[in-house]
């Protein structure tokens, strides 16, 4: 803390004023399909930095989204959230998003996508290749899970309150990445017997991979769009939201084993 004519300025406040950060809208190809993306990094920092890769809900990429890829540029990764539907599909109504992620999720094309996206960041000039992850929420934790079971190098993926579909044998020797799951303990979208099955196949996998469970939290916990009823099965809870993304980030500096620019987390903006 320095006190300039009687202003107290924070070492945070400094590293912002250093700090050149840039947001953008990003474009890419699959086939013939026009993606758009988004990109989130601290143009200040020098060197390759490592890349997380970020992976929306159902509603598609929305502002959500991009607000997490922000968060981790100002950590000092360099980001990219994803377009899983195309032309940046997205919605606010719960039957298209129903529809939208059915489109995609349990077919070739999630997997494929969420490459897709991993090998564009994968090439950014500002990317170190060796240290790459990915996140993801809901749809999205479905979708990381999904590089992860595909023998990506990914260093690592966190699924936040996502779905957990087992590893299918075949794919069980391939996985690289360690995996972290941040789970609403009273999420009625992933029953019990789900759960069991989940950490059984990753046991016979051999993986690396650990568990969080957040009491009073269900689905969606992490989204302050997701309201506050509970009985609904999704909604937002501040607190398994915030220690969640303290568990993500301290899962990822384990990961890289790197010192990045880490502030005081904070709430979804």
């Amino acid at each position: 803390m320095i006190k300039i004519a009687g202003i107290v300025i924070t070492i945070g406040m400094v590293l912002a004023a250093q700090a050149k950060m840039v947001f953008k809208d990003y474009e890419y190809k699959i086939d013939t399909t026009t993606f758009k993306g988004f990109v989130a990094y601290n143009d200040s920092l020098k060197g390759k930095l490592p890349g997380v890769l970020v992976v929306h809900e159902w509603w598609g990429l929305n502002d959500f989204s991009k607000t997490q890829a922000k968060r981790l540029a100002q950590m000092g990764y360099v980001a990219l959230a994803v377009d899983m539907y195309g032309n940046g599909k997205n919605t606010t109504d719960m039957s298209v998003a129903a529809k939208l992620a059915a489109g995609v999720r349990g077919t070739p094309l999630m997997r494929q996508r969420v490459a897709a996206g991993f090998a564009e960041l994968k090439h950014f000039d500002n990317v170190d290749s060796n240290r790459m992850a990915a996140i993801g929420f809901c749809f999205g934790g479905t979708g990381v899970l999904e590089l992860a079971y595909s023998g990506a190098k990914a260093k690592g993926v966190v699924s936040f309150h996502g779905g957990l579909f087992s590893v299918k044998p075949e794919d069980a020797p391939n996985i690289k990445a360690k995996i972290l799951v941040l789970h609403g303990a009273d999420d009625p979208n992933v029953k019990a017997d789900t759960i069991a099955h989940f950490q059984d196949a990753l046991r016979k996998a051999g993986a690396d991979w650990q568990m969080v469970y957040f009491g009073n939290a269900v689905h969606a916990f992490t989204n302050p769009a997701a309201g506050n009823d509970k009985s609904k099965g999704m909604a937002y809870n501040p607190l398994a939201a915030q220690r969640s993304w303290k568990d993500m980030e301290i899962f990822l500096h384990d990961i890289f084993a790197e010192n990045v620019v880490v502030p005081v987390s904070t709430q979804n903006q």
